[in-house]
């Protein structure tokens, strides 16, 4: 009788666990899907109300740029107020922020939008990570985020796609597109609401701070480096790195595609069809191998990616030598993604009263690499040409190859694996157990 009463409890906690991962994938689908309406429309409504390239590239960072100053901050509070609460309030302030461009009439208007979607962003990115890291299990931790990563390539993928026909077919009436953007970003907003729980026995939809901590006992506590002033650093480092590596030619790859090998629009729009499809079938691939393979080995994988593309750029500017180039860029971000989450994930879960304050962090990080990647690749491609941008990304992306194997090294070492698992345990407790293991 004990045991018949005893089952239905895991089963319930998987239910809701499944639930909740259903709903953070559909959240980054659904919000893809709408934002990635907007990333094509965006810059030719910016344009259509008079904005010059340079204004409409501030535009297009601006957002970013906001969400790398705000996250640490903004990832304390949400540490605090909980998870989906901070998830809700951000999709919500996006969904008003995609209605009032459908009534937005002067560039004024866009900045400040884009303004009020960068403080969304900050909100929620640190949120939905500390949300998948809590709700995953461990031996699964980068397949769920490369899951995640997949349904947000594919919806960005098809939202431009369909921005680009009504545009087309309306004779490039932009209000059709931003109602269509708010309404699919509805939809996030009722995927974390519904399916994400509030409140659970298992605690695992807290915050951290919220969940109740154990009692104190007589026994001596750990003394732990700072996790945020000491530990933390190369990390930050190493998202800011491998993402300005990896962003330096995206914004350009247009203008290398048209300009610098020749090809025309139609091949060049036919190298984003095949970006997709890469990513489709690649990203889960390295989720699965991160997990249960080798960390360093799909680590290791974005730079290799970028010594070869780049090279391949080089040397190949062709429409085949191109196509492999870019085949190989996609292959790095789809290895890329899903680990720099995991690898997020289990640091944060050294601290979890910190969780999304560290995700934060650490994201802010990789936020200034995208910033930064492309102001650097056009300052040295109008300086020295195409050979000495692709020169210098080849040289950052050996360098990077030496800080992933730092990077992974320091993972592996106690004080980062674990903060103090067993809270009360005494000293004296931790470094027996470490011996014996």
């Amino acid at each position: 009788m004990f045991q018949s009463n005893q089952i239905p409890k895991p089963k319930s906690q998987s239910r809701q666990r499944t639930l909740a991962l259903l709903g953070v994938i559909s959240e980054g689908f659904f919000s893809r899907l709408s934002f990635g309406l907007i990333a094509f429309a965006l810059p030719l409504y910016a344009r259509h109300l008079g904005l010059s390239l340079t204004q409409i590239g501030l535009l297009a960072s601006l957002n970013i740029a906001v969400s790398m100053a705000l996250k640490p901050f903004i990832g304390w509070l949400a540490d605090r107020i909980g998870y989906k609460r901070s998830a809700t309030l951000a999709i919500a302030m996006r969904s008003l922020m995609v209605l009032l461009l459908v009534v937005a009439s002067s560039p004024l208007h866009l900045y400040l939008l884009q303004v009020t979607r960068g403080v969304a962003k900050a909100m929620r990115d640190p949120a939905m990570h500390a949300l998948i890291a809590d709700r995953s299990a461990k031996q699964q931790l980068a397949a769920t985020f490369a899951w995640y990563q997949t349904a947000k390539g594919t919806a960005s993928s098809i939202g431009k796609g369909v921005a680009g026909v009504i545009l087309t077919l309306t004779a490039a009436n932009f209000g059709w597109v931003f109602g269509l953007a708010f309404m699919l970003s509805v939809l996030p907003l009722m995927a974390v609401t519904v399916l994400i729980p509030q409140h659970q026995s298992s605690q695992l939809d807290k915050s951290p701070v919220q969940a109740k901590k154990p009692p104190a006992t007589h026994r001596e506590p750990v003394t732990q480096r700072p996790l945020l002033k000491t530990n933390l650093l190369p990390f930050i480092g190493y998202g800011f790195l491998i993402s300005s590596i990896g962003r330096m030619l995206r914004s350009l790859m247009p203008l290398l595609l048209v300009e610098y090998a020749g090809l025309s629009e139609a091949q060049a729009g036919f190298f984003y069809l095949v970006s997709t499809i890469v990513t489709l079938v690649s990203t889960p691939v390295f989720g699965w191998l991160y997990d249960h393979a080798s960390r360093k080995g799909v680590l290791m994988t974005r730079s290799l990616a970028n010594v070869a593309s780049s090279i391949l750029y080089w040397v190949s500017p062709t429409f085949a030598g191109f196509l492999s180039a870019k085949v190989c860029d996609r292959v790095g971000a789809a290895a890329f993604r899903p680990a720099w989450a995991a690898m997020m994930a289990e640091i944060s879960a050294g601290d979890k009263s910190k969780r999304a304050q560290i995700i934060g962090l650490m994201s802010a990080g990789e936020d200034a690499g995208t910033v930064v990647g492309p102001l650097l690749a056009g300052l040295i491609w109008s300086t020295w040409g195409v050979a000495a941008l692709l020169g210098t990304r080849i040289a950052l992306a050996m360098m990077a190859e030496l800080y992933t194997l730092r990077v992974v090294r320091t993972m592996k070492r106690p004080p980062l694996r674990s903060l103090n698992p067993i809270p009360h345990l005494s000293r004296s407790a931790i470094i027996t157990a470490q011996i014996q293991r």
